[in-house]
């Protein structure tokens, strides 16, 4: 099909897709004649470009038309929607169009029936921090496309250390790419953790700790994280926020409530698949417990804000956080 709909928050590999689709039709030579990107957020800046679509390519190759973070699956007045209906089924063989949303598209619009039926439809959404697995699975993905070999406990390692950022991901394999100094030997976890430093994903892993009560755990990973200076906030804000969720869904799952939608919506969670996991992470502890550490991530906040000693801020919390009672 000579139309393409790229779609989802994952900016980076949605770039990457874009880019190399770029690569594969155009002439280099002929670039600057035949391919334009045009931010089409408005009807006229989508017309506008739908008309640059219908136009021959010139010279060599191919023709494509990027139309940029464009509202057309969200919104599309009909002026809009009949331009694309002429344009889409008319296209010249050698002129291809690729849309280009952060935003999942509208499946009740007129216009995104109409590209789910003649464009090459692609989801670019970020994986959910929770899912491990995925995630580790996308590094191995991205190692083997620039020819990197990861022992097993790399990969575990870089996953935790990168979370689901893929634009930080395959920036650290550059990086690591670089660095390697046998092609053949596998890079192991140990020289992995000397050259990358942790993001927020590895305070997601201190929340686990802490809700599990391994409090010499917990304390490790605090001192890991602000030795690779992470921001003592940041890590505070993440804290809060799994403590939040957590309280959330213990409290629905409490009062009754057993639609893992419903749960979702409550607890501001955007992948209902997430909320199984989540009732399996608090299981073992009442909401009373949970309800007692919000002051505790306030007061260190507070702290924090305040200039405070930030390591002794944050062990202190640590500490109080896995005393608490579970029942």
């Amino acid at each position: 099909m000579p139309t393409y709909l790229y779609w989802g928050e994952d900016e980076y590999q949605l770039l990457q897709a874009t880019q190399k689709l770029r690569s594969s039709l155009l002439d280099p030579m002929w670039l600057d004649f035949n391919y334009v990107k045009i931010i089409a957020s408005s009807d006229e800046q989508i017309i506008d470009g739908l008309n640059q679509a219908a136009t021959p390519p010139f010279g060599m190759g191919n023709r494509l038309t990027w139309l940029a973070e464009t509202t057309i699956a969200q919104r599309c007045s009909d002026a809009v929607l009949a331009e694309l209906e002429r344009t889409i089924s008319h296209l010249p063989p050698e002129s291809y169009l690729i849309f280009t949303t952060p935003h999942k598209p509208d499946g009740r619009l007129k216009s995104t029936k109409l590209l789910q039926k003649h464009a090459t439809t692609t989801e670019f959404s970020p994986i959910p921090s929770w899912n491990t697995s995925a995630i580790e699975q996308l590094v191995r993905q991205a190692a083997a496309s620039i020819g990197l070999k990861l022992s097993p406990d790399g990969v575990k390692l870089l996953a935790d250390l990168v979370g689901n950022d893929s634009r930080r991901l395959f920036m650290e394999l550059e990086k690591l790419q670089l660095w390697q100094s046998d092609k053949q030997k596998p890079l192991d976890a140990e020289s992995i953790d000397l050259l990358v430093q942790a993001s927020a994903h590895n305070s997601l892993q201190l929340g686990s700790a802490i809700l599990a009560t391994e409090t010499s755990q917990a304390l490790a990973l605090v001192a890991e994280l602000l030795s690779r200076n992470e921001p003592p906030l940041r890590i505070s804000a993440t804290l809060t926020g799994q403590f939040r969720t957590w309280l959330w869904v213990k409290l629905m799952q409490e009062s009754g409530e057993r639609d893992d939608k419903t749960i979702a919506e409550a607890a501001e969670v955007g992948n209902p698949k997430r909320i199984y996991f989540l009732k399996q992470e608090v299981k073992a502890h009442s909401s009373d417990r949970l309800q007692q550490a919000l002051p505790i991530l306030l007061k260190l906040e507070s702290a924090l804000k305040s200039g405070g000693d930030e390591t002794a801020a944050l062990q202190t919390a640590v500490i109080q956080l896995c005393g608490l009672s579970h029942k």
